[in-house]
């Protein structure tokens, strides 16, 4: 009599682990030491382009149809049985669907705690897509970054260029000038780097924040003076009286004030308006609005502001200044939110928390 087939041998999963296992998000696939399917859920059998009720009891060569870019499969590179291997996993790797899409596995040897003989395999099998996408996000960031640093050091290479030919025909007023357009155009990188650096510490949870009491209206009627001396818009700065003092890092607060004012500079039109009162919870913080005369935000782009590389209109910018306000004020305990202005245009609205009192 003939022994029975594999398939006879394998106990399927119920219909409870089933449906559990199908309802996860990634591929998972189980076999046992002998290289038989023992487990296959929906994910793992789309990615590998197969009925899923076909794969448990076939063998695991025929279910794990990955192939690298030499042609060679998951388990000619892998080798996850072979006899003298102590190992009890194998790491994240990239491969190829028969589809050609790549996924993410990672695998799991499960051995038995007395002999460490292996008694099955787990995978699982994940999506690739996420890890394109961070490839994009990754891209982008280059390409920002190369788009904005090559204007400023192309103004700074030229000037030096033509003052190291010129030097001697300049003027004194003209080397002045060729010098101020050069420490304009170093502190644009010296700050491009700066928010470079604190979205990577705000991705990472690393952000170092240095709070202490100051005054908003000090800070704020500073970045306003500023942005005015490089800009023919009218800038208009409106704060009240006996504003309480506010718990913030002063750099950090100068560059989230920078940032919203710059920004409704660069995309807005007409007077710009800065508001500075104290919120009407006492105790609670100051409120700072900043608004502009354009065109506005629409409403339905308005989450995307917040977002790393977004661009809103054609003055455009590196996409990193609107997610830096965002992070930076949250940081701080504070909130942001975006409106229209009455008489139409942008309207940012930033809500500070106050300085703890002291004794």
């Amino acid at each position: 009599m003939p022994p029975p087939p594999v398939t006879s041998r394998i106990a399927r999963p119920s219909g409870r682990l089933r449906a559990l296992a199908d309802a996860y998000p990634d591929g998972i696939l189980g076999a046992t030491s002998d290289g038989v399917v023992t487990m296959c859920n929906a994910q793992a059998a789309r990615m590998l382009d197969l009925p899923v009720d076909d794969t448990v009891g076939a063998p695991l060569v025929d279910v794990l149809r990955l192939q690298d870019n030499d042609g060679r499969s998951w388990l000619e590179v892998n080798q996850p049985f072979a006899r003298f291997s102590i190992r009890r996993g194998v790491p994240e790797q990239s491969w190829l669907t028969p589809r050609g899409e790549e996924v993410l596995t990672t695998a799991r040897l499960l051995r038995d705690e007395d002999t460490s003989e292996i008694n099955g395999l787990a995978i699982s099998l994940r999506s690739g897509r996420g890890r394109a996408r961070l490839d994009r996000d990754r891209s982008d960031l280059v390409a920002t970054v190369a788009h904005e640093l090559r204007s400023p050091l192309t103004g700074v290479k030229g000037f030096v260029q033509a003052m190291l030919n010129r030097w001697d025909k300049l003027s004194d007023e003209q080397k002045k000038l060729m010098l101020r357009t050069v420490h304009s155009d170093s502190d644009r990188l010296s700050r491009l780097i700066a928010e470079l650096l604190d979205v990577a510490r705000i991705d990472t949870g690393r952000l170092a924040l240095y709070p202490r009491p100051c005054d908003a209206d000090v800070l704020v009627g500073r970045v306003v003076e500023s942005v005015r001396a490089g800009t023919a818009r009218t800038i208009l700065l409106v704060a009240a009286d006996d504003l309480p003092q506010i718990a913030a890092d002063p750099d950090k607060f100068t560059q989230v004030v920078t940032n919203i004012v710059e920004n409704a500079v660069r995309h807005g039109d007409g007077v710009v308006s800065v508001e500075l009162v104290a919120r009407a919870e006492a105790d609670a913080g100051i409120r700072l609005v900043v608004e502009d005369e354009g065109g506005g935000i629409p409403e339905e782009m308005r989450r995307r502001v917040f977002t790393k590389f977004w661009t809103g209109g054609v003055r455009g910018g590196s996409g990193l200044g609107m997610y830096l306000v965002n992070g930076l004020t949250r940081a701080h305990g504070g909130s942001i939110s975006l409106g229209d202005a009455e008489g139409g245009g942008a309207r940012v609205v930033v809500e500070w928390p106050a300085s703890a009192p002291l004794g």
